[in-house]
């Protein structure tokens, strides 16, 4: 059994509608030294069916259920102690980066016991036409006719503002930072990145040995 959460480990958490561009900034990071992007799909993808955990996650999700978040959180905590088995992740040294997890409060109180989040990135797009508009593009790239769907877009952008927005009041406000998601995604990464760098736990970690 990994010991990776023995003790919390920094967390950064990247919060958004879907099309505001988590995934994009989430990638940037994580090829950076010390960030490890942790993309809830992945976790997902990455799971094995064969033990009991995921064979619980089998049970719920082929009833066409939801996974409980209780279960949910443990899966993600399960990949990312393999993850850090298989030295992908270093948690001496890396800053585990959130991407679709928590998705809702109850998550980010599960996770609160094994992570310490030290800032929130909320990548604002008050124009949900643009929103609309990005899932469609990304849908069409993936070839993932469904999702161009515009009753999927708009069932999955009132998702996010009934189960995940409320994420935001959860956290204290001084770790939340607020972010124009519609400039450049060049902007956007240079936005977080200078908030990270004035992070007293990043600055106390830079004498370490990479």
């Amino acid at each position: 059994m990994s010991k990776v959460f023995d003790i919390k480990r920094p967390a950064i958490i990247l919060l958004g509608a879907p099309g505001a561009g988590k995934g994009t900034q989430g990638k940037i990071l994580g090829t950076i030294p010390r960030f490890f992007h942790c993309e809830c799909g992945n976790v997902f993808r990455s799971l094995d069916t064969r033990t009991p955990l995921g064979q619980k996650f089998v049970e719920y999700s082929s009833r066409g259920e939801l996974v409980p978040d209780e279960l949910t959180v443990e899966l993600w905590k399960t990949q990312v102690g393999n993850w850090s088995d298989m030295h992908l992740y270093k948690p001496d040294i890396d800053y585990l980066v959130l991407d679709g997890i928590p998705r809702n409060v109850e998550q980010a109180k599960f996770i609160g016991n094994f992570v310490q989040v030290e800032q929130i990135f909320h990548l604002s797009c008050p124009d949900r036409t643009e929103l609309a508009r990005r899932m469609r593009k990304r849908a069409l790239k993936d070839n993932r006719i469904d999702d161009a769907n515009e009753i999927v877009i708009q069932r999955r952008i009132a998702t996010y503002e009934e189960e995940t927005k409320p994420i935001l009041d959860f956290y204290p406000n001084e770790i939340i930072c607020d972010i124009d998601a519609t400039k450049p995604p060049v902007q956007v990464i240079n936005q977080i990145t200078s908030v990270i760098l004035g992070l007293p736990s990043y600055k106390e970690s830079e004498g370490k040995i990479i």
